[in-house]
C-alpha cells in the first residue's frame, strides 16, 4: 500500500485499457486488516487497478463532499452531505455491538456533570460527534486532531475528551477514565448497534463498475477474516504502538460478518441514526440512504 499525505492522491499510469480506480481509508489497523487483500494484489479484478491513499477520518469526510476518490471511508454523520455524489456500499462498515466512541476523563465526572464540560473531539462531521450531540444536545465541543486527544486530556487542556480508534481500548492504562460509552449509551436508548463508519462509491463509476468494485471489497474483506494472521501481520504496521493481542482485539472489534454485510438491524439503525440527527437539527439534509 502507498502512503501519501491528506493532500496527495496516489496516482500512477496504468498499462493502456486498465481502469484507475482509487481508494481512501484511514491509516488504522482494522482499516488495513479490511483492505489487506486490494492493497496487496490478493485480490485482483482485470481491467482495475486499485491504488490507496490514507487519510485521518475527517479529512476524508470533507474531501468527499469534493468527489475527490472513487471509493472512500466515510463517517456515517457525513453521508447526508455527500449523498448526491457517492452511494453507500452494502460492506465495510465499522459499527459498535454496544460500544463505541468514549468520553474519557482524568475526574470521574457523572453523565449528568460531564454535559456541562468542554470536550475535545476529533472532527464535527464524525460519526461520534453526532453520537455525543445526540446524547449531549449543545454540549461545548472543540475540534481536537483524534490522535492528540488523550494527550491533551492529560495535560488539563481540555476537561474531557471524545475518543475514537485504539483509543477505545488503551484510555485506562493512560490513567483515564470512561464517563460514558455512547455505543452502549445508543443500544440502550434504541436497541441497535452503532453504526460509525462506512465506505462509500461515487455514482459516476457507473451501475456495473459499483457492482464490480463493491464485490471486490467485500471479498477483501472474506479473505481477511480467512487469513486472519497474514493480515493482522499487515494490519500491524498501522496498529499505532498497540500488541499483537490488544490490536487483534481491537480487528475483531470493527471488521466481522457484520463487515461484510450490515445486516437488517444495522441498515436500520444508520437510517434511524440519521433521521434522529436530521430531526434534532445536527445535520442540515435529510438522509436519501441508497445501498449499493
Amino acid at each position: 500500500m502507498t502512503v501519501v499525505s491528506e493532500h496527495e492522491t496516489t496516482r500512477t499510469n496504468s498499462p493502456a485499457g486498465v481502469r484507475e480506480i482509487t481508494i481512501a481509508h484511514s491509516p488504522d489497523s482494522d482499516d488495513a486488516f479490511m483492505f489487506y487483500a486490494l492493497a496487496t494484489n490478493k485480490v485482483r479484478v482485470p481491467g482495475l487497478r486499485f491504488t490507496h491513499t490514507l487519510c485521518d477520518i475527517e479529512t476524508l469526510n470533507q474531501k468527499a463532499r469534493e468527489g475527490v476518490y472513487d471509493v472512500t471511508a466515510i463517517s456515517f454523520h457525513a453521508y447526508p452531505y455527500i449523498q448526491d455524489l457517492y452511494a453507500l456500499m452494502s460492506c465495510g462498515g465499522s459499527v459498535g455491538e454496544g460500544y463505541g466512541p468514549m468520553i474519557v476523563s482524568p475526574r470521574p465526572f457523572t453523565q449528568l456533570e460531564i454535559k456541562d464540560r468542554r470536550i475535545a473531539v476529533p472532527g464535527k462531521l464524525t460519526t461520534a460527534y453526532l453520537a455525543l450531540q445526540l446524547f449531549a444536545p449543545g454540549v461545548e465541543t472543540e475540534v481536537v486532531p483524534f490522535d492528540q486527544i488523550i494527550p491533551l486530556v492529560l495535560e488539563g487542556k481540555y476537561e474531557a475528551g471524545l475518543i475514537i480508534h485504539e483509543g477505545q481500548l488503551t484510555y485506562d492504562k493512560a490513567g483515564l477514565h470512561r464517563i460514558v460509552d455512547l455505543g452502549r449509551w445508543w443500544q440502550k436508548m434504541t436497541g441497535l448497534p452503532l453504526p460509525l463508519g462506512g465506505n462509500a462509491i461515487r455514482r459516476a463509476l457507473g451501475r456495473q463498475l459499483i457492482s464490480t468494485v463493491t464485490g471486490a471489497l467485500r471479498e477483501s474483506i472474506q479473505y481477511a477474516l480467512d487469513h486472519r494472521d497474514e493480515a493482522l501481520a499487515y494490519a500491524m504496521q498501522f496498529a499505532r504502538d498497540l500488541d499483537t493481542p490488544t490490536a487483534d482485539r481491537f480487528v475483531g472489534m470493527y471488521v466481522n460478518e457484520r463487515t461484510l454485510d450490515y445486516g437488517p438491524d444495522g441498515r436500520e439503525a444508520v437510517a434511524r441514526l440519521l433521521d434522529m440527527g436530521h430531526k434534532a437539527g445536527i445535520i442540515g439534509p435529510e438522509a436519501r440512504v441508497e445501498w449499493v
